[in-house]
């Protein structure tokens, strides 16, 4: 390609400005940011290629969805660039995927920058992540994945225990309920979201870098949930073999880990914190 056609792209959606940035090491690679914060990368080339690491701890939870290969249901809750459900389609042939996408100018733009293949059968949705899922059919999908974000927070009606059972409702039997947030410092946030989905599915795990954990830097946690055992040794060997630090939280030390943080309803959500300055 040549040196115009991988200038930085931009454009002005509905909710803000989007950027899509050349990844100067694959030729085929993007990424999106939204009002300069980073939302997701996609490599034309290579749709299996994860390029964030809460994408890939994402991807491990694609991965162990089902046995390799299968076609999946899966219901995206955010669409951005598309990454996730490009990724399903690349790895699971014939799956079946929704997305929900507030920014309806967005998903036009990336989809005409950043075509999707023919085949793949992924139908975008417009409009508030809640609301597709409150008109969800009743066990319709073996993979709901919330990855919500209004500027670079997650927003509150998207971060209740009522949301969390509208999920679960969606979900086919053995079906997974998967979630990005961001959270730093005393992780008040990540901490009422550990009890919020406690309280809806029996089956829980976190994903983080241990420094997250810690408080001692902003960034994304991955929360995976079910109704039945979630493949937690096979999860923590794929987050172990990843470029980037990440321990798995479960059982006992994952009970422990709302230190009294309470359940999180409409009436009492709010956003997740901004991100610190300086963060992007």
């Amino acid at each position: 390609m040549g040196r115009e056609q991988r200038a930085p792209r931009t454009h002005r959606t509905d909710t803000g400005l989007a950027e899509l940035r050349p990844d100067r090491d694959h030729p085929q690679s993007w990424s999106l940011l939204l009002d300069g914060a980073p939302q997701s990368h996609v490599d034309l080339a290579d749709p299996s290629r994860l390029g964030f690491e809460y994408q890939r701890r994402l991807g491990h939870l694609i991965d162990l969805a089902a046995e390799p290969g299968r076609p999946l249901r899966v219901l995206h809750l955010g669409g951005g660039a598309l990454t996730l459900a490009r990724y399903t389609a690349a790895t699971r042939p014939r799956s079946r995927q929704q997305v929900a996408e507030l920014d309806t100018a967005l998903t036009d733009w990336v989809r005409a920058e950043l075509p999707l293949q023919p085949g793949w059968q992924i139908k975008v949705r417009g409009g508030d992540a809640r609301a597709v899922l409150e008109r969800a059919p009743e066990g319709a999908f073996d993979l709901v994945i919330a990855d919500v974000f209004a500027g670079a927070r997650v927003p509150a009606h998207c971060a209740t225990v009522e949301f969390a059972t509208l999920a679960a409702r969606a979900l086919a039997p053995g079906g997974r309920y998967a979630t990005n947030i961001t959270d730093g410092f005393q992780l008040a946030f990540a901490r009422s979201q550990v009890a919020t989905l406690r309280a809806v599915f029996p089956e829980l795990a976190l994903i983080a870098d241990p420094a997250v954990l810690r408080g001692k830097r902003f960034g994304n946690l991955i929360l995976a949930a079910g109704q039945t055992p979630l493949p937690i040794a096979e999860l923590t060997r794929r987050t172990a073999s990843d470029a980037a630090l990440g321990r798995v939280e479960h059982g006992a030390a994952l009970a422990a880990f709302p230190a009294g943080a309470p359940v999180v309803t409409d009436a009492s959500a709010v956003p997740s914190p901004a991100p610190p300055p300086n963060t992007f």
